[in-house]
């Protein structure tokens, strides 16, 4: 039933084509060569009335594309390091990575696409920010229709957050899974500042205001401050996953945030099976009561302005790493909290 359906949208959209072409090229035809007469003419005529029928067979071509997408599932991919705009962190160490804003704009157009009846998400990141991460995860909870997380060279941290609110959860044998985990860090500058004969002083309202400014050293009351956040972040991080993926939370932290390949991911119910792309769209399938399904990848849209800043970004990065790498720094100095 679903290849007739198929063979018989083909046909309507050969149909739809050949006879936009053939209305432009008659009108064509009428307005450069009949009206016009006279052999002088007739040449022209004829070339600009071909020129109409094309354009007429493209309007046509158009038409199609919309009524019969030749899709039926949308991909969003999640590739490097995850944040908000996407550039890797404020100082770029760690290169260009993955908008949440973008992905989630790209999974919203792929929720309100009427053609687009199932969501892949394709994750390829170490992770990054927590509530950029979130945001995705989201996201792809709140697509109307079945949808699939799959990991193909590593699905860790915050990754693995966005996996957690897909229905199903594919991975590649050699894939990296896991590391179910927050990091909380800061550069330590005070005794560089001793050396330099260098002193800091700061003036604040609530006591730990300045908790974690890396130019001075971090008192017993504000380390366990810090670390309590580190804590809460990873309590919501293992109730998402639990939930998610519908586990005991004490077997998410039983994995103590380490990393397993996907085989092993598979053995511990971290990923639901082990599998290729094509293996991916086959369960779809299945699951939309089809032989087959055809995806499209749905990727953001991006002004001018953003494509200018991402290509001065790429030709400041060089020379951000060196500098970076030179003064010792990873970050730009405040607490930065990953997943």
């Amino acid at each position: 039933m679903a290849e007739d359906t198929t063979r018989g949208e083909r046909v309507a959209g050969i149909g739809v084509v050949l006879v936009g072409a053939i209305l432009a090229l008659a009108i064509g035809w009428l307005l450069f060569v009949t009206v016009p007469g006279g052999s002088g003419t007739r040449l022209a005529g004829v070339m600009l009335a071909l020129v109409v029928g094309a354009l007429g067979a493209r309007v046509g071509g158009r038409v199609v594309t919309a009524r019969y997408p030749g899709y039926d599932v949308a991909t969003v991919a999640v590739e490097g390091p995850i944040s908000r705009d996407g550039d890797g962190g404020r100082v770029p160490l760690r290169g260009r990575g993955t908008s949440a804003d973008d992905v989630v704009e790209a999974i919203s157009r792929a929720d309100e696409d009427g053609n687009a009846e199932a969501l892949v998400v394709e994750l390829n990141t170490p992770g990054g920010a927590v509530v950029p991460s979130e945001d995705i995860r989201l996201a792809a909870e709140r697509f109307d229709g079945p949808t699939v997380a799959y990991a193909t060279d590593t699905c860790a941290s915050g990754g693995y957050w966005i996996a957690s609110g897909c229905d199903e959860f594919f991975a590649r044998e050699g894939s990296v899974i896991g590391s179910i985990g927050v990091v909380g860090s800061r550069p330590n500058a005070s005794g560089l500042l001793d050396r330099l004969g260098v002193s800091y002083e700061q003036f604040t309202a609530g006591e730990y205001k300045d908790a974690g400014v890396p130019l001075k050293e971090v008192t017993e009351d504000e380390r366990a401050y810090l670390q309590g956040i580190v804590d809460d972040y990873y309590d919501q991080f293992v109730d998402r996953v639990a939930a998610g993926r519908e586990t005991d939370p004490e077997t998410i932290r039983d994995t103590e945030a380490r990393v397993f390949l996907g085989t092993d991911a598979a053995e511990r119910g971290l990923v639901d099976a082990i599998g290729t792309k094509e293996d991916v769209e086959a369960a779809l399938a299945e699951r939309l009561g089809r032989e087959s399904v055809t995806a499209e990848e749905f990727e953001p849209r991006r002004g001018v302005a953003q494509r200018l800043r991402g290509g001065v970004f790429s030709a400041a990065f060089a020379f951000g790493v060196g500098v970076a790498s030179a003064l010792g720094v990873e970050d730009e100095g405040e607490i930065r909290f990953r997943i």
